[in-house]
């Protein structure tokens, strides 16, 4: 019969009988490819090996009776369009192409999967990328919002030095009215310049020249860094300045570094990145050193 016959193939290319005869059925029997293209579908389903529900008036190997036109089969009536068995060499030739196309769905699956492997990876990487610009752009940001604090603060200053200079002015002038005034016309050039020079002598003392620091850093691959920061500033935002232009230029910027001086060579510690650079003896100006710092 031609569907016992592919049942005995299916078992003899090693599928289970109770699989086998499940997927003849669920595919109506329409022959051996239709029931390959089923298992190797649902090899992995974890159902595979249960029974299917047995349709009402069919099962495998026996056909409904028919209601056409013709006259039921009495019990001594040939079978019709019964196909002869097949012999040993078409049976192996069966094997062989079962075997063959097997072998092809395997190949497709796993050229499949690899296809959805390397895809899973485009996009992992994808993710990755888009994450570093995020990250990449929020240093910026933050970069960029403390150079315009730091604009701002210095603008401040500015102006308050020049409200400064500007009483001071004032004052010279109602000094030297009042001088000019009072004296005669001789003795008043003698008198007017001896209020003139204390002064310059007195703005050293308010070290007002010493409210923006220079700092250069020079980094392990011989370039170096310049900037401004402000006297009151912490050690933490040149360490801040030079990570964040370090990973701009030598791809490095995830690496923890650390802030040495020259002379004397001193290695600044978590506790110094606290202080102003004020207090640790770095105004007007200072060279540091970055050296990488040990994970511990």
């Amino acid at each position: 019969m031609a569907e016992r016959t592919a049942l005995e193939s299916l078992i003899e290319m090693g599928f289970p009988r109770g699989r086998a005869e499940k997927a003849l059925a669920l595919t109506g029997n329409q022959g051996i490819e239709a029931a390959m293209d089923w298992l190797m579908e649902h090899e992995d389903d974890p159902d595979v090996d249960e029974p299917p529900a047995s349709p009402l008036g069919h099962s495998l190997g026996h056909e409904p009776p028919s209601y056409g036109g013709g006259s039921p089969e009495g019990p001594g009536s040939a079978r019709v369009e019964e196909k002869p068995p097949l012999s040993e060499a078409e049976k192996r030739e069966q094997t062989k192409r079962m075997l063959e196309l097997v072998a092809q769905k395997q190949k497709e699956r796993g050229e499949r999967e690899q296809r959805e492997a390397v895809e899973r990876e485009r996009q992992r990487r994808r993710q990755g990328q888009e994450l570093s610009a995020a990250r990449q752009r929020l240093q910026e940001d933050e970069m960029r919002r403390a150079a315009e604090e730091r604009r701002r603060e210095k603008a401040e200053e500015t102006a308050a030095r020049q409200r400064v200079r500007e009483k001071i002015e004032r004052d010279k002038v109602e000094r030297a009215k009042k001088f000019g005034g009072t004296g005669s016309q001789i003795t008043s050039p003698a008198t007017e310049p001896g209020p003139v020079p204390p002064s310059p002598s007195q703005e050293p003392p308010t070290k007002r020249e010493y409210d923006q620091c220079r700092i250069q850093v020079r980094l392990p691959d011989g370039t170096s860094l310049t900037q401004t920061f402000k006297a009151r500033e912490q050690l933490a935002a040149v360490r801040l300045y030079v990570e964040l232009h370090r990973g701009e230029e030598l791809g490095s910027g995830q690496d923890p570094v650390q802030l040495l001086s020259g002379f004397p060579r001193r290695a600044f510690s978590e506790a110094d990145m606290e202080r102003p650079l004020q207090e640790l003896g770095l105004v007007p100006s200072a060279v540091l050193i970055v050296a990488k710092k040990c994970a511990s």
